[in-house]
């Protein structure tokens, strides 16, 4: 497999200078398509000289150069028909070393610009997933999807078709410009004379082509943005019987994309018939022109055949350019969306001299935490409190009080504002953040699972982990009898999202990844919530082996799941406003024993 491509920093260079730079692990393919390139522009050079032979040396009876004329006694004698028969022949090896040659360059092009996107892609991915939420949380999902895929793909169009062909069509029309100027200047000038206007349009047209694709690729963002959203939320749209606004609101952003895109594709179709236009023109002119000198014998009837080819097959890299400012412009635009992605720096990473954890004993100690996520709107307001190794911790409160927010900031899914969050009496600022979330397991309220067997959603959590090691956390979990009873058992395909199992599955299923993991630090937020009594309590029992002997940190609003926790820590208006246990805090009458009140006080019989 190919070196991985590197994205080249944000040097002062355009963008399609970055993008060949991405050929450099790539550079002994490249080396042998630019040969087959080299192949390419000599047999476009040659190939109207049998032409040439037959109509002067033949046909008129004039001479062969001396150096060629050694060269085709050689090969096939000196009388006419063996002339005849060695254009022939040239023709067919012309067309025969052409045609390999644009084979070689185009497979080897096709293969480099493939591996590009792989790399490129794979480079952007783990970029991506190595940037923290609060990134996550500033970009739509359906915009980074689109810059994984069409904008990759773009890139790769512009590696496998533009680079060596512009290459191919640069030194097409070079040599035969100066083919052209060898045989006569004056002559050459008039051909030539339409080239600058015909590239000042081209230059003009293809700045405005490029500012449309960007528009266009931000549209196709959006739409792609819609389309996920949607179809990840397609239950709350059926639920509140959505569907009509929802095809409203995708109708309205893709005629959208189609004015955009039709806006981008009239200056785009503007190119090639323009282009015609000014080639016609020269055409025009090298045809009158030159059959004046042929008729005053100043030029050969063979040599305005070489004109007139060389013009004709000018032309045609010259419109091949022209089209190529639309491949280089959507490359250009995509290269630009994916370097904003990767040139943005994680907020949460690792410091230059963090550590790897070796064991934790489970002590958490938050001390003078703020955090906001925005800063008008400060969720957590100087916060301390100290949770001992082995201890169930809870965090009540109203909503938005910030309880969630303490849960992500143990495993640095966000950092504080101001402050510090210490485990065993270290800033977890100051170990790698794989190594410190190894040590710490999560059961989260919304529970994600994969489109993948029911085993390996288990094993997700140690994937090294062996089949009886799965089966015995399914057990603590007590998931393995459900999972048992369904149709291929352990090896049963999970919905996206695992939404063919119920909450209460799911759920039991997210503990077993839990247990199978087998941290010190255990993270729960919101585990109960929206279970039936039967599920709640299989899951109580899963959650009660699961939190034996591990320090843990329990969010809920379900006041019955924290209970025996060995402290109770009641927050409101961004700090802590009470602390103790289930018993002391109800016994102090404050926040905590309203709360309880509310859930679980005698209701009054409605009035008759």
């Amino acid at each position: 497999m190919p070196e991985t491509a590197t994205p080249p920093n944000s040097a002062p260079k355009s963008n399609w200078l970055q993008m060949i730079a991405l050929l450099r692990p790539h550079w002994k393919t490249m080396s042998l398509a630019l040969v087959a390139v080299i192949g390419e522009t000599l047999t476009d050079l040659l190939e109207p000289w049998p032409l040439k032979i037959v109509i002067d040396n033949l046909l008129q009876s004039k001479p062969l150069p001396s150096w060629l004329a050694g060269f085709v006694s050689q090969v096939a004698g000196q009388d006419k028909l063996a002339v005849l028969n060695f254009a022939v022949l040239a023709v067919l090896a012309i067309a025969t070393v052409g045609a390999i040659s644009s084979y070689v360059e185009k497979y080897l092009t096709t293969s480099v610009g493939q591996w590009v996107m792989h790399d490129l892609r794979r480079t952007l991915y783990q970029h991506i997933h190595h940037l923290s939420l609060a990134e996550h949380d500033e970009k739509r999902t359906g915009d980074l999807i689109s810059r994984v895929t069409s904008d990759i793909d773009a890139v790769q169009d512009f590696i496998s078709t533009a680079v060596l062909g512009m290459l191919v069509n640069t030194l097409t029309i070079v040599g035969m410009i100066s083919v052209m100027f060898y045989y006569n200047v004056t002559f050459a000038l008039v051909s030539l004379a339409i080239v600058p206007v015909l590239f000042l349009f081209v230059f003009t047209l293809t700045k405005r082509i490029k500012k449309a694709s960007r528009e266009v690729r931000e549209k196709e963002g959006e739409l792609v943005n819609i389309v996920q959203e949607v179809f990840s939320s397609i239950r709350v749209v059926k639920a509140f019987s959505r569907e009509d606004y929802e095809q409203r609101r995708f109708e309205e952003q893709s005629l959208e994309n189609v004015e955009t895109a039709l806006k981008a594709r009239s200056l785009k179709a503007k190119l090639s018939p323009i282009v015609e236009v000014l080639a016609a023109i020269g055409t025009c002119a090298v045809l009158g022109y030159g059959a004046r000198l042929a008729m005053a014998n100043q030029l050969t009837a063979g040599e305005l055949i070489i004109f007139l080819a060389y013009l004709a097959k000018m032309y045609k890299p010259m419109r091949d350019l022209a089209k190529m400012g639309d491949t280089i412009s959507k490359a250009s635009v995509s290269y630009e969306r994916i370097t904003e992605v990767l040139s943005a720096v994680s907020r949460v990473r690792d410091l230059p001299r963090a550590r790897r954890v070796q064991s934790v004993k489970g002590r958490i100690e938050f001390n003078c935490v703020s955090f906001s996520y925005t800063p008008d709107n400060p969720i957590l307001k100087e916060l301390s409190f100290k949770i001992e190794p082995g201890k169930v911790a809870a965090f009540v409160g109203p909503s938005g009080a910030g309880k969630s927010t303490i849960i992500s900031l143990i495993p640095r899914f966000y950092d504080p504002t101001a402050g510090t969050v210490n485990i065993d009496g270290t800033d977890i600022r100051q170990f790698k953040l794989q190594s410190l979330r190894e040590h710490i397991s999560f059961v989260l309220q919304d529970t994600v699972l994969f489109r993948a067997p029911i085993w390996q959603n288990i094993a997700y959590g140690r994937p090294e982990g062996r089949r009886d090691e799965i089966i015995a956390a399914a057990k603590l979990a007590n998931a393995h009898d459900f999972i048992e009873k369904m149709p291929e058992g352990y090896d049963t395909m999970v919905g996206e999202r695992g939404v063919t199992l119920s909450g209460g599955q799911r759920q039991r299923v997210a503990i077993a990844r839990a247990v199978i993991r087998n941290t010190p630090i255990l993270l729960l937020d919101e585990p109960t919530s929206g279970l039936d009594a039967e599920s709640e309590q299989l899951v109580f029992e899963a959650l009660g082996r699961l939190m034996e002997n591990k320090t843990c940190v329990v969010i809920a609003h379900h006041l019955a799941t924290i209970q025996r926790a060995d402290i109770i820590f009641v927050i409101k208006d961004y700090q802590i406003a009470e602390t103790g246990t289930h018993t002391e805090l109800l016994a102090a009458g404050g926040l905590y024993a309203e709360l309880h009140g509310l859930q679980f006080g005698a209701v009054e019989e409605p009035s008759r």
